[in-house]
């Protein structure tokens, strides 16, 4: 092993800021995700709307990305992108996905699973207008996870929309939302000796029943 593998492998951190404990967290899994999101918008960490999907193609193979929030509530979660790419490919055969919010000066991971479905068509029309214009065009330029030849091939298609379109294009048939209905959340708190807190909730008869894990 090099020098340099040996420094990673000796990379510590002791984990100190906080718990997570029964007494103290939400009943409701979603109600704890809300304090902590504003938590971590409170302490202004780095784009505290990160979050990691992953998804699973034919052949079982994962695959991950981030993409930003844009929004949840009871239904679930929200996040929009383009429906040709690969995610979008692999959700269309198997509608089933993981997401991770990593806050790392909080000391903090939630990690959600569950169903994703579509969001309606209204919806994806009202969050695409509401986007910068440089980034509605930039929805019809970029042909997501395809093979091109170089970047011109984007500035290119950018220029093209943009001269078609002017000040208004519409969204994209093959662009919108995504929604993630949790039937599991972790909440995941760093803590001392590695001996870390982790809240499972899953759905049982309706339910959320909160369990602690080993970690």
């Amino acid at each position: 092993m090099n020098a340099t593998h040996s420094s990673i492998a000796d990379l510590r951190k002791s984990y100190e800021r906080a718990e997570l404990s029964e007494d103290a967290s939400h009943a409701d899994p979603l109600q704890q995700f809300d304090q902590w999101l504003h938590e971590a918008l409170a302490a202004q960490v780095p784009e505290p709307n990160a979050m990691t999907v992953a998804t699973v193609d034919g052949s079982l193979r994962p695959s991950t990305r981030v993409v930003l929030i844009k929004g949840y509530d009871a239904r679930g979660i929200v996040w929009y992108t383009n429906y040709d790419s690969r995610k979008g490919r692999e959700l269309a055969g198997n509608p089933f996905a993981a997401l991770q919010f990593h806050w790392v000066e909080l000391e903090r991971v939630v990690r959600i699973e569950g169903r994703v479905e579509k969001v309606d068509a209204a919806d994806s029309d009202a969050y695409y207008a509401s986007r910068p214009l440089d980034s509605r065009i930039g929805a019809w330029a970029s042909p997501q996870s395809q093979v091109i030849p170089g970047r011109s091939v984007l500035v290119a298609n950018a220029a093209k929309y943009g001269a078609q379109f002017l000040l208004q294009p519409p969204r994209p048939p093959h662009w919108g939302g995504y929604r993630l209905v949790p039937d599991r959340w972790e909440f995941w708190q760093g803590r001392k000796s590695r001996l870390h807190d982790r809240l499972r909730y899953r759905l049982e008869g309706g339910a959320w029943l909160r369990e602690r894990l080993a970690p």
